[in-house]
């Protein structure tokens, strides 16, 4: 299963009124595993950023006014998405923004029916608790001392981790290795290792003179020939 976490920065709060996306990061799983592919870019809002959002971000109207616009880079961040599920915290926000710039290309809205808000995960998992994405990550020892502003990329990140825990992946991961790997061990053991005392021969002479005819009647080299040198062996201890 493919699933794309994906965070978005912005000028404000209400793309009606003007409002923009300045920053979008994506982060892909794979069956709950993070693969390692990543869709980030800047854009261009095409208006002046508000000090309070400056304040959240720190993306500045002279950082952000050689970057492209949105519809520059539209295709690729669907043809990223596409046939994904999307994971976000507080996906309403982003989702309205999102479609906002897409309207404006003419192009289809993503359906909510798409997406798994991780707001409402933590919100039920958690009731009454803080559920922003720096509460979640101290809940679960997530390292996120190196988030001092808000960063679509970086916060993608680590709701990827976070939202592997709301629902319990990595340590159904953690249990089926670490099963795998006892049982791996037990194998290696069982194949590696004899017994102390061997067991005793529970084979009388008449059957292995009956056993030695039967193979000898099934042709050149049979596999059973090297069982009966074995069994003649542990015969002879």
């Amino acid at each position: 299963m493919r699933e794309i976490v994906l965070d978005t920065e912005t000028t404000g709060l209400d793309p009606k009124t003007g409002d923009r996306i300045v920053e979008i990061g994506c982060v892909e799983l794979v069956n709950h595993i993070p693969s390692g592919e990543a869709f980030h870019e800047y854009m261009n809002p095409e208006r002046s950023m508000p000090q309070e959002a400056y304040r959240v971000h720190g993306l500045s109207d002279d950082f952000l006014a050689d970057k492209p616009k949105f519809e520059a880079i539209a295709e690729r961040f669907l043809a990223f998405i596409k046939g994904a599920r999307l994971v976000i915290h507080n996906a309403s926000f982003d989702i309205g923004f999102l479609n906002a710039e897409l309207t404006r290309l003419n192009h289809d809205p993503i359906p909510m029916h798409q997406v798994v808000d991780t707001l409402d995960l933590a919100r039920r998992k958690h009731p009454g608790a803080q559920n922003n994405l720096d509460a979640l990550c101290n809940r679960y020892g997530i390292d996120s001392s190196h988030r001092d502003k808000h960063g679509a990329l970086l916060d993608a990140d680590l709701l990827a981790h976070v939202y592997i825990e709301l629902i319990g992946g990595r340590q159904s991961a953690l249990d089926l290795d670490s099963t795998k790997a006892v049982a791996g061990r037990a194998r290696t053991s069982q194949s590696s290792a004899g017994r102390p005392t061997p067991l005793e021969q529970r084979l009388s002479p008449d059957d292995l003179e009956r056993h030695r005819s039967f193979v000898e009647g099934l042709g050149e080299a049979p596999v059973w020939a090297h069982f009966d040198r074995e069994i003649a062996s542990d015969g002879a201890k």
